[in-house]
């Protein structure tokens, strides 16, 4: 058995698509009409189709999952953050953890958790 995406639910999936684009540089794989799947298999799902599907709303910033990337030049890494998207919110601006790992958390246009770390 192999894991091959992770889906996460988006209000605007174009809006969606430009963040994941312009800070992680994923392309678009497929456009299914409310489902898009991205390169790195990151899978958006309109909000509208959870809802119909699930019978249930969601929860933004609920903080019980992640998405983790990792990238060896944070400090350009955030300062394309800033300048793209300034009015982004952290959870932790860059940080540096005790065994030297540098990280920053942040939430994306939808409230699903982001972190960016160096390589460990």
């Amino acid at each position: 058995m192999k894991l091959k995406n992770v889906l996460i639910v988006v209000k605007d999936i174009e809006k969606s698509k430009k963040f994941y684009h312009d800070l992680f540089g994923l392309e678009t794989v497929l456009d299914n009409d409310g489902n898009m799947i991205l390169t790195e298999g990151l899978v958006l799902q309109e909000e509208k189709i959870w809802k119909d599907f699930l019978g249930a709303g969601t929860i933004p910033q609920n903080n019980t999952s992640e998405l983790y990337f990792e990238e060896p030049d944070i400090e350009a890494f955030v300062d394309r953050l800033e300048r793209y998207y300034p009015s982004v919110q952290y959870v932790n601006r860059l940080m540096t953890h005790s065994w030297g790992q540098k990280v920053v958390r942040f939430y994306d246009p939808d409230g699903n958790l982001i972190e960016v770390g160096t390589p460990v």
